[in-house]
């Protein structure tokens, strides 16, 4: 139980089915600043339960958290790329340690309030897409190693976010209107850059059009993600177009950022991928496949030809170009509303 409507509300039809519920919140980052809202997390948790009238525990992850999370974090963006924490928090802390930590206190089954379905199969589990598309989260779940889903369940993965604060507000619980949580997973929302500085020094260097002109200057490679507009601060030059302009490529050998203009300039478009080796919930049959891939969360879902390397890893083919297709981020591969798998993109082509 995060302290949020949609674990609330997870207990809430558990305890409705029948279940012995107990709430876990789990806290896994231990900075107390103005930003942290964990102490307000956990009252909000705390409220929530004995209105249920359910036992909470609690539990702090910190260490683990910065040692298999953020540690990658920091390392992949000072590699000038972009990863994405919250897949890895699924993988390595809510579905990982924490998961075991429940068996421990002796669950039979772990339940969250992510928007996802489980369908479980004598093969083993299936991961589908949400009920509600636009709060879908399996994107973030294709990373958990296929075994541990036998023992979870998404009680929400039928219901829309709307169906959810009906419920809480119905039933009387505190959080009902709580705004959702957003930011880096575990440790919210605030600004970034700041909070990046903290751990990366800045490097600053020169930002280079597509003829390697000087157009301006970068603060450090670590804080710009491809297809990024906002913060480049290129201003004005005469006799130039007065296209927004956008981040093209990383020259971290020359410590330079490459920014384009127009948001559809061809740089900032790919027709191929290839990943590192993914995790695969449904291995495909064959090395060569037609599927349909998400490159970011929220992306609609992109046809493409998907070939299977012997350790595991794919190289793709868009039929359509995409833009803005980031190394660090993850390639994840559906078949319809069925989640397949998926790895972190290494690189990228035209």
């Amino acid at each position: 139980m995060s302290g949020g409507v949609d674990s609330a509300v997870c207990a809430l039809l558990l305890l409705r089915a029948g279940y012995d519920v107990h709430g876990l919140y789990m806290s896994n980052w231990d900075d107390d600043d103005s930003y942290c809202t964990g102490a307000r997390d956990f009252q909000d948790a705390r409220a929530t339960a004995a209105e249920l009238g359910i036992p909470l525990h609690r539990v702090s992850f910190a260490a683990e958290y910065r040692a298999r999370v953020f540690d990658f974090f920091l390392t992949e963006y000072r590699a000038g790329r972009t990863p994405n924490p919250d897949v890895l928090c699924n993988r390595e802390i809510k579905f990982g340690i924490c998961l075991d930590y429940a068996a421990r206190l002796g669950a039979q089954r772990f339940a969250t309030g992510h928007y996802a379905r489980l369908e479980q199969t004598p093969a083993g589990a299936v991961l589908r897409k949400a009920h509600d598309a636009e709060k879908d989260q399996s994107y973030f779940l294709h990373a958990v190693a296929p075994e541990h889903f036998s023992r979870v369940l998404f009680p929400l993965g039928e219901l829309t976010k709307t169906e959810v604060r009906a419920l809480a507000r119905e039933a009387g619980l505190p959080v009902y209107d709580k705004p959702d949580s957003t930011g880096i997973c575990f440790i919210g929302e605030r600004p970034f850059r700041e909070f990046l500085a903290r751990y990366i020094p800045t490097s600053p260097g020169d930002i280079v059009d597509e003829n390697g002109d000087t157009v301006g200057r970068h603060r450090g490679l670590a804080f710009y993600t491809l297809g990024q507009r906002g913060g480049l601060e290129i201003g004005g030059r005469p006799g130039a177009r007065e296209d927004a302009w956008y981040v093209a490529a990383k020259d971290l050998a020359r410590n330079r950022l490459v920014a384009v203009q127009g948001h559809d300039h061809p740089m900032l478009t790919s027709r191929a991928l290839a990943t590192g080796p993914c995790n695969w919930l449904v291995r495909p049959g064959k090395p060569e496949f037609e599927s349909h891939i998400k490159v970011r969360y929220r992306q609609a879902d992109q046809a493409c030809q998907a070939t299977l390397g012997s350790d595991g890893a794919i190289s793709v083919r868009f039929t359509e170009p995409q833009r803005a297709v980031t190394p660090g981020q993850f390639a994840v591969l559906y078949d319809g509303d069925r989640c397949l798998g998926g790895g972190v993109i290494e690189r990228t082509s035209v």
